[in-house]
């Protein structure tokens, strides 16, 4: 195995451990900052060892215990807790009789465990913004260019954000765990949100050569699941379960055999899976019992359950999903639920319509580098029959995206429209 293939495996490995890792040792330590720390330490040893050595049988595994000694070596340094460190030592002695089996080494119940992670990063003596920051940072892995575009704020905001919360977790001395009661309600917004852009980032890649990241979206709903067993009587609990499921049941359909994507209106609907879209419906009726048919997310999920009802593109019901990105709108002022809207508005009204609405928005800030505004504004084009233009704005949409299926897909479009290229 070449140093880049190996390489490879290491970084692909370590997008699927890192999470778990974390939750480990945060448990082991009750740091959560030093815990993310020592895992990335882990990595490193990783990155050193393995293109010598040869990639290990069970990668996960590897990490697991590298990163398991570090934080015994850290316990051992600072003389704390002398008997939870002979019972780890045991332990870790046990482990290395035999090849261990990684998914078994960790909490059987890992959502938990990611929960309270989370909830640990997602405490009130952080700003909201800082939470959601730093749970990214950690759960997803997500690096600090990705996240600023996750929130469409500069760079250096985010950094200072990320540093600011973990000096503060760091001195405060916090208790590791799943609160209830009023502590419950104080973070449970913050939670549902990091769950929400977890999920978010595994059915759209921020960046790598994957379209998808199934695994951050079978994460988020676990946990999501979870969730509604911690907070039953909490419509936005239900309204994002039902948003995931309804999304994730499009995922078999939304890659062709080579992983590249495939549009919602060329999709194969009856690769959609029937049992998440039923769960989906009833978790959105459930949020509207509860009074949250208005909520945040359960007004996605209204969108999402347009699509997941439609047996046929040509069935779906875009004034009605135009509707509700206008009342999303209302709740929330976001220039990517208007670029959504201006994408229903084109479907219901006509390109020409929507086009309206995307130059309407198309000087914001916080679009400066954001890809779908050019790719949407390049669709309504071609369909406007300026074609020149819509070269353009899929060749800007090509420039500006992270993601190199997206980028792929966006310089299939540009070449289907006479030019060369990229």
């Amino acid at each position: 195995m070449t140093t880049a293939e190996t390489d490879r495996v290491i970084r692909a490995t370590w997008r699927v451990v890192q999470p778990r890792l974390i939750a480990t040792l945060s448990r082991m330590l009750r740091d959560v900052p030093l815990a993310e720390e020592l895992t990335q330490d882990a990595l490193v040893a990783a990155l050193e060892a393995w293109p010598a050595a040869g990639v290990p049988e069970n990668p996960g595994a590897w990490l697991l215990t590298t990163a398991r000694r570090r934080a015994l070596d850290h316990l051992r340094r600072r003389k704390k807790l002398a008997h939870k460190h002979d019972m780890l030592a045991r332990d870790l002695m046990l482990e290395q009789e035999a090849v261990p089996d990684f998914d078994a080494a960790l909490d059987d119940d890992i959502g938990d465990e990611l929960l309270r992670l989370i909830f640990t990063a997602c405490h009130p003596i952080l700003s909201r913004d800082a939470r959601s920051a730093l749970a990214l940072r950690m759960i997803c892995g997500l690096t600090t260019p990705e996240i600023a575009r996750a929130y469409l704020v500069p760079e250096a905001t985010i950094s200072q954000r990320i540093v600011r919360a973990k000096r503060t977790l760091s001195a405060s001395g916090l208790a590791y765990e799943t609160p209830s009661g009023e502590a419950l309600s104080d973070r449970l917004a913050s939670v549902l949100e990091v769950v929400y852009l977890i999920f978010n980032e595994g059915h759209l890649a921020a960046r790598g050569e994957e379209w998808l990241r199934p695994q951050l979206c079978d994460e988020a709903l676990r946990m999501g699941r979870v969730l509604v067993g911690i907070a039953p009587q909490e419509p936005e609990v239900h309204g994002l379960i039902a948003l995931m499921e309804l999304n994730a049941s499009r995922i078999r359909a939304r890659t062709d055999a080579n992983g590249d994507p495939i549009l919602l209106m060329d999709q194969d609907r009856a690769l959609w899976d029937q049992l998440q879209i039923r769960r989906g419906l009833r978790s959105l009726e459930r949020a509207g019992e509860l009074g949250g048919a208005r909520g945040f997310y359960a007004l996605q999920a209204a969108i999402a359950a347009c699509h997941a009802t439609a047996d046929f593109a040509a069935h779906t019901d875009w004034r009605r999903i135009a509707q509700l990105y206008a009342e999303l709108a209302r709740l929330v002022r976001s220039p990517v639920i208007e670029l959504n809207r201006a994408v229903a508005v084109g479907m219901a009204e006509g390109p020409q319509a929507g086009l309206d609405v995307v130059d309407a928005i198309a000087g914001e800030p916080a679009l400066t580098a954001y890809p779908h505004l050019p790719a949407v504004r390049g669709d309504l084009l071609q369909k406007l029959g300026r074609l020149a233009e819509a070269r353009l704005a899929f060749e800007a949409a090509a420039q500006l995206t992270t993601n190199g299926r997206e980028r792929a897909l966006m310089k299939r479009r540009v070449a289907a429209l006479g030019g060369e290229r990229l």
